[in-house]
């Protein structure tokens, strides 16, 4: 399991965007195969002890932190889109189906780990 994925299954509320090389606030680099925390500036959560990070294993997650996990991701996600839903803006098509592909995401996945995000429209 990667680095990047054990912290999120520890803190709920991050999500890929917070791991972006360019933009995120938290940096994981990988050398010659070792994943470590290089770069942690997240306004709001700290980051996790190193024994944290590494009791977090396959067997130590259930099925509802997964599914947590997942719509906390996902809520995220609505969150971003949130301005198209307003009354005096017009929603595309296109934006209509990204929000309920995202609605729906909890239909066809169990965890971070086996989800496909749908596009988000421009």
């Amino acid at each position: 399991m990667s680095l990047v994925s054990k912290i999120m299954k520890l803190e709920t509320s991050l999500t890929d965007d917070d791991f972006h090389p360019e933009t995120g606030t938290i940096l994981v680099v990988n050398n010659n195969g070792v994943e470590t925390i290089e770069k942690w500036e997240h306004p709001t959560v700290k980051q996790p002890s190193q024994s944290a990070i590494d009791g977090i294993n396959d067997s130590t997650i259930t099925a509802e932190q997964n599914m947590a996990a997942l719509r906390a991701a996902r809520n995220v996600k609505l969150a971003e889109t949130d301005f198209y839903a307003l009354s005096d803006v017009t929603m595309s098509s296109e934006m209509s189906t990204y929000r309920q592909a995202l609605r729906d995401i909890t239909d066809s996945a169990t965890s971070l780990d086996d989800v496909t995000w749908p596009t988000k429209p421009e």
